[in-house]
């Protein structure tokens, strides 16, 4: 899917780091000696789009830092930026670097042959890789013959073609329909499923809400044969010319204590699962997280308003939910802080400084949604690949600077805020 478009996205950015790599974290080879570089007056992420406010943060190296002295010791040489070790956990699952593959759905854009290419990727770089919801009551579990690139099974598969042992994993998540069609149930039980149990590595998500549509469910645009196949498990409107129907999911019911149960219940029917907790960016968010740690989860992922890569009404991205800045901020305002090796962010994720200011303020890794799907588009066989190296490159070169070599040295201490909200 090369026509794959991202608008409002730096689509094109992201393009090029699919195709060259970690080069692309710098500027071009053939201007070294000829053009003079420097800050601009442009967007912060040299594309002249408007900041929001975690790309208006600044990352501050000290002069003088004690860490940096201690790698010093500890290798017997001066260290450079490849010394840091991106190495992580991610929700109870290994990582080779503090990065996942954000939830992708039903979606078209993520069926057809992209989403086992991403899956083969996702797998072959040894990072944890969410199957979004729907899946199963739109596509079929994979079973009985159902078209492969669409189906979880085909999904999973995929992924684990190219996992080496001891990292990587898949998040599954289930939403209101998916728990009718017993989706959590499906894998737990399939054989194809069991090396990524028996490993501990196979979570499921609760999915309590996205960042693309705070407050709906998923969506997506059917044709009427298809709408008519889901007619007794979704909602469907006919909104659209050419017998095109909008297909909407139930958001789900949510209190402080049908969250706190849903977890312990989790808990108590996979005990061999990791528990990982999707939500938007609500304005409560910082008490949706604290319930969900508190009651056992494993991860919880916040979607900021920035996220997303499904169908939305239009009003959706630009006027509703907090911004990942804002969530950070509160998630920091607890007494405790954001929790320790447990808060996963996304949104608008796809070159390492964002990510570093995240890392900082708490989060444990960032999620790849629509840079993976696009770096895919670009490139079915290596595009993901090259697209988390150059992340990965530009996420060393960043840690090093800052003194530190490992994601979770960081701190707020390493970001500055020009108004101090953060």
């Amino acid at each position: 899917m090369s026509d794959l478009a991202a608008p409002g996205f730096p689509e094109e950015a992201v393009r090029l780091r699919a195709r060259t790599g970690a080069a692309a974290a710098f500027p071009p080879a053939g201007d070294y000696g000829q053009v003079l570089f420097g800050a601009g007056p442009d967007g912060p992420d040299g594309l002249g789009g408007p900041a929001d406010r975690l790309d208006a943060l600044r990352l501050t190296p000290p002069v003088f830092m004690e860490q940096r002295l201690a790698k010093l010791i500890d290798l017997g040489r001066e260290p450079t930026y490849q010394d840091v070790d991106l190495a992580t956990t991610i929700g109870g699952l290994r990582s080779t670097a503090p990065v996942y593959v954000s939830a992708l759905g039903s979606t078209r854009a993520a069926g057809g042959d992209l989403g086992p290419a991403l899956s083969r990727q996702a797998g072959a770089l040894g990072i944890p890789m969410v199957i979004g919801e729907n899946v199963v009551p739109v596509n079929g579990y994979g079973r009985l013959g159902e078209a492969a690139g669409r189906s979880l099974l085909g999904r999973l598969t995929a992924y684990t073609e190219r996992l080496a042992d001891g990292v990587g994993g898949v998040a599954v998540q289930q939403s209101t329909e998916d728990a009718d069609a017993e989706v959590w149930n499906l894998v737990h039980s399939d054989p194809a499923a069991r090396p990524l149990l028996d490993s501990g590595r196979l979570a499921f998500e609760l999915k309590v809400g996205q960042g693309a549509k705070p407050g709906l469910g998923g969506m997506t645009v059917l044709d009427a044969a298809a709408a008519a196949r889901v007619a007794d498990r979704y909602g469907l409107d006919p909104l659209f010319e050419g017998q095109r129907v909008l297909r909407s999911s139930s958001p789900g019911t949510f209190t402080e204590e049908i969250l706190r149960q849903q977890v312990r219940l989790m808990r108590n029917n996979f005990p061999r699962v990791r528990i990982w907790v999707k939500l938007h960016p609500g304005r409560d968010v910082a008490a949706a997280v604290r319930t969900a740690v508190e009651a056992g989860a494993d991860a919880v992922t916040v979607d900021g308003a920035e996220g997303g890569t499904g169908w939305a009404p239009a009003a959706f991205p630009r006027h509703v939910g907090l911004p990942l800045a804002e969530c950070l901020r509160r998630l920091g305002a607890l007494p405790s802080g954001p929790p320790p090796g447990r808060l996963l962010v996304s949104g608008r994720m796809w070159e390492g400084s964002r990510a570093v200011k995240s890392l900082a303020l708490g989060a444990t890794a960032v999620g790849l949604g629509r840079a993976a799907l696009l770096a895919v588009a670009e490139d079915p066989v290596d595009g993901l690949v090259r697209l988390v190296e150059c992340l990965g490159t530009e996420m060393r070169l960043l840690i090093s600077s800052l003194g530190k070599y490992a994601p979770d040295a960081l701190g707020p201490e390493d970001v500055w805020s020009p108004d101090g909200g953060i």
